[in-house]
């Protein structure tokens, strides 16, 4: 089984549709401008909230956070009581201990944390036959073993911390000084932010002359999206141009753009956009003044309260089980939030008789109730939504831009809706219904989410942020909105509103598979290893 070409996925950390257009006009990105002439390109929203480990996820699998079940950058554990660190900064992965939270991106990530049921496109491919390659990405889950592959004092050093499990991923597999599916002579820099393109770029030239190789391809790109951080995103344009230089190291090793493009369909893409950062808040630090807030490595986590898990322009807050009144610590903790500068959106779900819908901790981490509503409150106005499937007493107000009927209850301004017509649409919050959804009914999410105001980003448990610099995470459409650019790819069906789950079906529909993940997800864990 196999598709008339190749497909490679180029994916640009934090590219912003702007920066990029910059980026070509001045001639520094050839080989992307080269893919928007002979292609086109489409506006794509992103996952909330918008940091890269749940939008890596929504690309992968091609399901959102309430299937996929990675719900942020940091994130509470209820059944393993722990927060759960994915690298916002060194700091950050320091306080919660470096061995400890390297293992929760490396193992946990995708074999513990990701959701078995749900299959990567890696998996989808596997099963159909079908090679796949991946340089290093979040999200890489497969079906074949991979062994650690250090040598010397650096294998040594990482047995004794616990790296000692194979890993499962695609055919052709790099993961820097981890992993390695064949050996390349490539200086691996995995532990070194803003030094990862080169080695994507030199992994996947080893390729290019090995037609049999790989039928898929994803090329991550990282780097953008630290120097957007440390510069602020105007300064984006010459990561881009280092970002493109790399690309073209791939496609010089396959015979120039012509002859790349003449074996290989590409998409161009990013996981989410950035925005300038000018202030900080630290919700850990500040709601410890009035209630018990989960440390790091507290000694006795039984008396804390509340978890709370900054995530770049967002954040999770759980009201523990073991907190008194629950009902009233959760009341008391919206009205603290969205009373604060800094909280533009606060979110929660609720039963129909009005309480707030508690999870209950270890051995029940997903909360299930049929009839929960959300409830978003911006300023001095709330919302009330829910899916509405249109039946006699559950009529939908409206419609997104996907098709979906949502029933509403109070002020659509809250979410830059209309206030009278069928079409729920809002250029402020794009797919906002849907996104905010996903992300209150995870089964990782905070009992309480917020998106920040603009300009706002959280400090981490590391205690730093990048103020001065450019972040994401918010739901607004800054953080948000994406370029996707399709080469020698014709969509089966053009939605109206492009999100990042439709990627992985671009993915399978290349190779003849059905792009529904629901489909893909009834085999998943079913297809043989190797």
């Amino acid at each position: 089984m196999g598709a008339a070409r190749k497909l490679c996925l180029i994916m640009v950390d934090a590219m912003r549709a702007d920066m990029l257009r910059a980026a070509v006009e001045q001639g520094k990105a050839p080989h992307f401008a080269a893919l928007l002439e002979r292609g086109s390109e489409r506006e794509c929203v992103s996952a909330f909230p918008s940091v890269t480990p749940v939008c890596c996820a929504e690309i992968a699998t091609g399901v959102a956070a309430d299937r996929h079940w990675i719900s942020g950058m940091n994130w509470y554990h209820r059944v393993e009581q722990r927060y759960v660190e994915y690298g916002s900064s060194f700091e950050a992965t320091r306080a919660f201990g470096l061995f400890r939270s390297t293992y929760d991106v490396v193992y946990n990530l995708n074999m513990g944390h990701l959701s078995p049921e749900v299959e990567t496109v890696f998996e989808s491919l596997a099963d159909a036959g079908l090679r796949s390659a991946c340089t290093p990405f979040l999200i890489f889950r497969g079906r074949t073993r991979h062994d650690l592959g250090l040598d010397g004092l650096l294998r040594a050093g990482a047995l004794a911390a616990g790296f000692k499990h194979a890993a499962w991923g695609p055919e052709e597999f790099f993961y820097g000084e981890l992993f390695s599916s064949r050996p390349v002579d490539c200086k691996a820099t995995l532990a070194r932010p803003g030094t990862r393109d080169e080695y994507s770029a030199c992994a996947a030239a080893e390729l290019a002359g090995e037609p049999d190789s790989y039928d898929f391809i994803l090329l991550s790109l990282p780097d953008n999206d630290f120097h957007a951080h440390r510069f602020g995103p105007d300064a984006m344009v010459g990561s881009l141009a280092h970002a493109d230089r790399c690309f073209g190291r791939f496609v010089e090793a396959a015979g120039g753009i012509d002859a790349f493009l003449e074996r290989h369909a590409v998409i161009l893409m990013a996981d989410h956009a950035q925005t300038e950062v000018e202030r900080e808040v630290s919700f850990g630090e500040e709601l410890a003044s009035r209630w018990e807030v989960l440390g790091p490595s507290w000694e006795r986590p039984e008396l804390a309260e509340l978890a709370v898990s900054p995530t770049s322009r967002a954040a999770n807050l759980y009201v523990l089980p073991q907190a008194p009144d629950r009902e009233r610590l959760h009341a008391e903790l919206r009205d603290e939030l969205a009373s604060h500068e800094a909280c533009e959106l606060v979110a929660w779900l609720e039963r129909p008789d009005g309480a707030p819908c508690l999870r209950e901790g270890a051995g029940s981490p997903v909360y299930e109730e049929p009839a929960a509503r959300a409830v978003v409150r911006r300023a001095d106005g709330e919302l009330r939504f829910r899916h509405a499937g249109g039946g006699e007493g559950d009529e939908p107000t409206g419609y997104d831009l996907r098709g979906a009927g949502w029933r509403l209850d109070g002020d659509p301004a809250v979410l830059g809706l209309p206030a009278a017509g069928r079409e729920l649409a809002s250029a402020e919050y794009p797919d906002g219904l849907a996104r905010l959804w996903s992300a209150l009914t995870a089964p990782h999410a905070g009992d309480v989410v917020v998106s920040l105001a603009p300009g706002w980003e959280c400090v981490d448990w590391g205690g730093t942020s990048h103020q001065g610099g450019g972040s994401h995470g918010s739901l607004r459409a800054e953080d948000s909105l994406v370029p996707l650019v399709l080469c020698g790819l014709e969509p089966e069906a053009e939605p109206r509103q492009w999100r990042l789950t439709d990627v992985a079906g671009l993915v399978r529909s290349h190779f003849g598979l059905a792009p529904d993940a629901a489909a893909a997800g009834e085999r998943a864990g079913t297809g043989a290893r190797t």
